[in-house]
């Protein structure tokens, strides 16, 4: 017998602890379809994207290097469903975005989130802003990428507890 609905969602902002780390499953394994489809789209010509020749003909990797864009919008993407879902309001900003390791197709990436601070907003009742350091790493363990972003996340309804 069910007793009561439970429905997915992401962190109002009293739910968000500060230093508490996210660790967001499944990973997801990068595809040579997401590489074409994502570059094409997004109109990047650079053809270490897209010309196999040409890029296993390049210096140090010999190898198609998978869309950067792609691997901070995934790892951006793998949060939402733990994180912010349905509640955010507004994506802020993004600073200190690095890659420091190439993907390719094939490798699978997991993405991990720590919340470094929040606040409650100053000028919208009701919303906090939380900073949250993404961080991307290979099926080795190796960091590809980091990035901190800002979200504009709603409060608890008033008269309900997380």
């Amino acid at each position: 017998m069910t007793t009561h609905d439970i429905l997915q969602r992401g962190l109002y902002y009293e739910e968000f602890e500060v230093d508490a780390r996210y660790l967001h499953r499944p990973g997801r394994t990068a595809t040579e379809a997401d590489n074409v489809l994502f570059t094409t789209l997004t109109m990047n010509t650079q053809a270490l994207h897209l010309d196999a020749a040409f890029a296993d003909a390049q210096d140090p990797f010999r190898a198609r290097l998978m869309n950067s864009m792609w691997t901070l919008s995934t790892m951006v993407g793998s949060s939402v469903a733990q994180l912010t879902q349905g509640t955010l309001v507004a994506q802020l900003g993004f600073g200190d975005v690095a890659f420091l390791h190439p993907l390719f197709a094939g490798d699978t990436l997991y993405t991990e989130s720590v919340v470094t601070q929040k606040r409650l907003s100053s000028s919208r009742p009701g919303q906090g802003i939380v900073t949250i350091a993404h961080t991307g790493r290979n099926q080795d363990g190796t960091v590809v990428a980091t990035a901190v972003r800002s979200v504009l996340v709603h409060c608890l309804p008033e008269g309900t507890t997380s």
